[in-house]
């Protein structure tokens, strides 16, 4: 990165704890333009306006190169794929490309629409990525929080995908980043999004694994207040329980936020979640 650009972001780094959210997205961001990755912007995955994907490649690659596609987290209700380009960029550079999709969200729809949605975006990137010089069979599923929550659920709950006509072991290895896995809603919002109570075993992720999901790494912040461990310790106790392939990483002193900021230049020096991801990735190639 070139001296002033480094000067001049550092400044602004500074910015980001204090800063609102958006001024935070702008930090966060700010290298994408100066970056090599080639951004190819809003291709439809789906009919509907909000089904669409952005898709980040090195400018040069081996081809067929590894694919990851990444769920950015809002509590299901907010977010959108512009603001999270800095997670694209640590993975470009080891040669991936990175899809980060968009997804319709709450109080637009309930449960399971959003899914629906990542799903048909997974479905979307196996059948097409070799467009872009990607290797479809190693296709990796990740995200933050809800985002990690959908991932994880097309990865273990076979229904989804086979609604698109592809079965989950098109997904190679999912990596989750501060999950809410298993939980209860309590929030009168999340009852609404996720009820009636008799559904809650089809919005927790334990009630599908069966030990021939896709391997799992369960990633959490040990400062993370938001979402508490226990959503980690109950999908490994299940993953474990049912002889499945999981990993699991906690970071100690990184909270929430911070564990889907370790992605960006800012807060690189945090964790080393980018690290640890790809290293599992290429265990499951």
């Amino acid at each position: 990165m070139r001296t002033r650009l480094r000067i001049f972001l550092t400044a602004l780094g500074a910015l980001l704890v204090s800063a609102c959210s958006s001024a935070s997205f702008f930090v966060a961001n700010a290298p994408v333009p100066f970056s090599d990755a080639q951004r190819h912007h809003d291709i439809a995955y789906g009919p509907e306006e909000w089904q669409a994907l952005d898709i980040y490649t090195p400018e040069k690659m081996e081809s067929p190169a590894p694919v990851l596609v990444f769920f950015y987290g809002g509590r299901w209700t907010l977010g959108n794929k512009e603001q999270y380009a800095f997670a694209a960029l640590p993975f470009v550079e080891k040669g991936y490309i990175v899809v980060i999709p968009d997804y319709s969200k709450y109080p637009d729809v309930k449960f399971p629409a959003f899914v629906d949605d990542a799903a048909l975006a997974t479905s979307w990137v196996y059948d097409n990525i070799a467009e872009y010089k990607g290797n479809n069979k190693r296709l990796y599923l990740s995200g933050h929080s809800s985002g990690a929550h959908l991932a994880a659920l097309v990865t273990a709950d076979p229904e989804y995908l086979k609604k698109y006509g592809k079965n989950r072991s098109i997904v190679r290895a999912f990596s989750g980043l501060a999950g809410p896995y298993d939980f209860i809603p309590e929030d009168k919002d999340l009852k609404d999004m996720f009820g009636p109570p008799e559904n809650y075993p089809q919005m927790q992720v334990p009630t599908f694994i069966d030990g021939r999901q896709p391997p799992m790494q369960l990633l959490h912040g040990g400062d993370d207040k938001d979402v508490i461990q226990r959503n980690l310790d109950r999908l490994k106790a299940k993953i474990d329980d049912k002889g499945g392939i999981v990993e699991t990483k906690i970071y100690p002193g990184i909270d929430h936020k911070e564990i889907v900021g370790a992605l960006s230049w800012v807060w690189q020096d945090k964790a080393p979640v980018s690290q640890d991801m790809v290293e599992f990735f290429e265990k499951h190639k």
